[in-house]
């Protein structure tokens, strides 16, 4: 799991710092749907609550979570989740070993970032059609170009903004249905599960 930030800021994140909080019903849905099976489900905090330009904060924070799971588990499979900024630092970071998923929710992806990483990993966007922070339209020309490299999965959120607040039912179930099918187990059903089927762009 993955939370969001700030563009530019050098401020330390706490554990109650409004993005962190945000993404532990995430994370509860996400376990709940795997529950009785042998998945771990982790809420690393970023340093940063910034991006902080080239230096990517995030991302380093990301790559460093992803190393030390490797090396207390071994190479077993991991699916990312991140939400705004911390969909950005999760599919820059995807490239790593053990990586073989990742969703970004409402996900800050401005034009020109990298997607090369992606390819061999399931890609799952998510996006609210009322999103005035990360426009949706970023996030589908972000899609069309790692499509060159992978399979992508897209989802509109029907009446859904940043904070994924209204309509927190419909991300949560997309974010556990997604992790579930990454790691090979049975989605719960219902429309979320329905719209990981689609091939096109799908509205829920």
């Amino acid at each position: 799991m993955a939370h969001g930030g700030r563009d530019v800021s050098t401020a330390r994140n706490t554990a109650l710092h409004a993005a962190v909080l945000r993404m532990i019903p995430v994370a509860s849905a996400i376990g709940q749907a795997l529950r009785g099976r042998d998945v771990v489900v982790r809420r690393p905090r970023f340093r940063l609550r910034g991006w902080n330009g080239t230096l990517a904060s995030p991302v380093r924070d990301m790559t460093e979570a992803l190393d030390g799971i490797r090396a207390q588990y071994g190479p077993v499979p991991v699916v990312l989740v991140g939400h705004s900024m911390g969909a950005r630092a999760s599919l820059q970071a995807a490239g790593h070993p053990s990586v073989t998923a990742v969703a970004g929710l409402a996900p800050w992806v401005p034009h020109g970032d990298p997607v090369d990483q992606l390819a061999g990993r399931s890609v799952l966007l998510v996006q609210g059609t009322a999103d005035f922070l990360t426009p949706p339209s970023d996030t589908w020309a972000y899609g069309a170009r790692a499509r060159a490299v992978t399979s992508v999965t897209e989802i509109e959120v029907r009446g859904g903004e940043h904070t994924m607040l209204r309509r927190a039912p419909v991300w949560h179930a997309v974010a556990a249905a997604f992790a579930c099918a990454s790691l090979g187990v049975p989605p719960p059903p219902g429309p979320a599960a329905d719209a990981l089927d689609h091939s096109e762009r799908t509205a829920i």
